[in-house]
């Protein structure tokens, strides 16, 4: 077994081997001490070639290319709204420190030109030394940027500071047209007005650059240009909008009211002149609040209070608030009895002063006597108004509602717009039905009114109301036109013909005479409506008219809401007065002309005027009870006038009051 057993051969390091092995290491050692000099040297020697040919192969996505938001032009091409190119400063601490010989000129020339602390900039850049971005401004304008530019080229020294395009939204007039117009918050969202209606419209896409350095350190970029929003050009006549606020101005100077809203508006296609309250802002600073409230008053302001300020002030009181409109929708019940064939011109009424419906005594504002379909309107006789309701009855009444587009939005192109609170048939009992035919206990707003009551003066064609006329693009090209056209058909012609030619008689002869402006044909009709809570005798005021009567080129819509002269809150004078006011100096803006008189086919019946005055003509008082018309009647009434008003007893009406107060 030993014999058979291998012997193991160990083979021994013998010193020959030994000898190559020490050969190799340090053959290798020699590599890398060679190596590690050369890169030592070149490190050294060439550090600034190489560093500049490896920027110079890293590749960059700057900041977006910002499309322009478009702008917003008047009806006549005036800019109301623009978006202004701006720069913002970006400086790369990475490229201006590659050589110390960059960072002083760079940092000279940004103090220069910018005004910025040389110190507070070396520090930023060393702080920040490997970012290839660092915003240090916003929005400088094109004129600085040039300066800047200007000495990059005399010194080539100054690196790494380049400019990148933003655009800051601008809007000319400040506060005018505020409501109308809306503004921008960050990111180019729309809030309020067009602004925010057309917000995609306006916006565009944004652009994007690439860029790369060459050997030299110069910037050189690829750019896939933006494309920008579309211009909306409005239906708003800037002249006409302005001469609208300076008298809402005036009026709140001299007299005041919590809320004064004003509508101009073409009744042939529904184009809107103008739109203003008494609550405008400032659109360049939309969340200042300083025009209403003193600096102690703001700052005592919480978040909800300042929130809650800030609503109101940017709220479009034509579209976004409901109020009952008084005798300003007797037409609306005049013309539907005649589309009906309930009444006709020659229908007379008779008006006692009271009349007597569900238990309770509604009074008019006088005795009249014996009157025709043209003098209820002239007069604004609500016995009148009562008869035709209790004619048509609650659920005819309630089409008609439906059919003048009350009750629901007109699809006006601004947001906010509210529908109104209407009664259901079943809910218009005789009372809460005879209130409502002359405009009580239900709500309304501007722009319903306007919309209405443009129809039938323009021959019964309902247009919808808008404040856009067309969108183009950045380069003049048609996207859209808004067409107008009828999108009902209210009343027939014959009903309109009459409606015009009572309205005129209305401010010639009868309630609205302080409306007239001398040369011209304007009708209309005055309203004064009692708010919740009557007992609180709180009043809101109107007039609603049209210029001229035989051919409507302009409808006028006044409201005041809470007029604070005691003297003449239940007085719609004050509105009348200033409808003509506007309308003597915006009518040569909008082409209409005096023209005369004009011989209306309406035929008034003789009138005792002593007989009338003895009945009570004009003898309506604040609180009056009516005793002295009718001693035997109970001490209930239910009043309206156009001049002057009494409260209707809060019982009567409870379940529209509940309805406003859920609304």
């Amino acid at each position: 077994m030993a014999r058979q057993k291998e012997k193991v051969k160990i083979k021994k390091f013998k010193g020959y081997m030994q000898a190559k092995l020490l050969f190799v290491f340090f053959v290798i050692l020699c590599a890398m001490i060679a190596i590690i000099t050369r890169l030592v040297y070149l490190n050294n020697q060439d550090r600034e070639r190489y560093e500049k040919r490896v920027l110079s192969q890293q590749t960059f996505l700057s900041s977006t290319i910002p499309y322009k938001r478009g702008s917003i032009l008047d009806r006549n091409g005036v800019v109301l709204a623009s978006s202004d190119k701006v720069y913002n400063v970006i400086i790369e601490p990475k490229v201006i420190l590659t050589d110390e010989e960059y960072l002083e000129p760079t940092v000279e020339a940004l103090s220069s030109v910018f005004g910025i602390d040389t110190a507070e900039v070396t520090s930023l850049i060393h702080e920040k030394s490997t970012s290839s971005y660092q915003r240090l401004l916003k929005q400088v304008t094109i004129d600085v940027v040039d300066q800047f530019e200007n000495l990059q080229k005399e010194n080539k020294k100054i690196k790494g500071v380049w400019f990148e395009e933003e655009y800051k939204r601008n809007y000319p007039y400040g506060n005018l047209a505020s409501h109308v117009i809306g503004y921008t918050s960050a990111g180019d969202v729309g809030t309020w007005g067009i602004e925010e209606y057309y917000n995609s419209n306006l916006n565009g896409t944004n652009g994007r650059v690439y860029g790369f350095y060459d050997p030299e350190l110069n910037l050189i970029r690829t750019r896939k240009e933006a494309i920008n929003g579309h211009t909306v050009v409005s239906t708003i006549d800037i002249n006409i909008q302005r001469i609208v606020e300076e008298h809402i101005a005036k009026f709140q100077d001299e007299i005041g009211a919590n809320n004064v809203g004003v509508i101009v508006s073409n009744p042939n296609n529904g184009e809107i002149y103008a739109m203003a309250n008494n609550k405008g802002f400032d659109l360049n600073n939309p969340y200042d609040l300083s025009a209403y409230y003193d600096e102690v008053e703001i700052a005592s302001m919480d978040e909800k209070d300042k929130e809650k300020a800030l609503n109101t002030m940017w709220r479009n009181f034509s579209i976004s608030d409901t109020y009952e409109p008084g005798s300003t929708f007797k037409p609306f019940t005049v013309a539907s009895a005649l589309e009906e064939h309930l009444v006709t011109p020659e229908t007379t009424f008779q008006c006692d002063g009271v009349k007597r419906v569900g238990g309770w005594n509604i009074k008019c504002n006088a005795r009249h006597g014996k009157v025709t379909l043209a003098q209820s309107l002239m007069k604004s006789c609500n016995p009148s108004m009562m008869a035709i309701g209790e004619a048509e009855g609650a659920a005819m009444f309630r089409t008609y509602q439906d059919h003048f587009f009350f009750g629901k939005k007109t699809g006006i192109d601004l947001p906010g717009e509210a529908e109104g609170i209407l009664l259901p048939a079943d809910k218009l009992h005789a009372s809460e039905l005879a209130t409502s035919s002359f405009g009580q206990t239900f709500n309304v707003t501007m722009i319903q009114m306007v919309g209405a009551f443009s129809s039938v003066v323009n021959g019964g064609q309902y247009y919808q109301p808008h404040v856009v006329k067309e969108i183009v693009t950045d380069q003049g090209a048609t996207v859209e036109e808004k067409e107008p056209y009828p999108i009902n058909e209210t009343v027939s012609a014959d009903t309109s013909e009459f409606l015009r030619e009572a309205l005129y008689l209305t401010v010639q002869e009868g309630t609205a005479k302080p409306a007239q402006v001398e040369g011209y044909l304007v009708g209309g009709k005055t309203g004064t409506a009692q708010k919740f809570p009557r007992s609180a005798k709180k009043y809101v005021v109107s007039f609603i008219g049209c210029v001229p009567t035989d051919d409507p080129q302009v409808v006028i819509y006044v409201v005041i809401d809470e007029v604070h002269d005691e003297t003449k809150k239940a007085s719609s004078t004050v509105a009348t007065t200033l409808t003509s006011q506007i309308l003597k100096d915006i009518l040569p803006f909008l082409e209409v002309y005096p023209e005369g008189e004009i011989d209306y086919k309406v035929e008034l019946p003789m009138v005792d005027e002593s007989k009338e005055n003895q009945n009570g003509e004009g003898q309506t008082g604040e609180g009056q009870t009516g005793e002295g018309q009718q001693g035997n009647q109970e001490n209930n009434y239910v009043g309206f006038d156009d001049t002057q008003a009494d409260a209707i007893p809060d019982t009567m009406t409870d379940e529209f009051q509940e309805t406003q107060e859920g609304n």
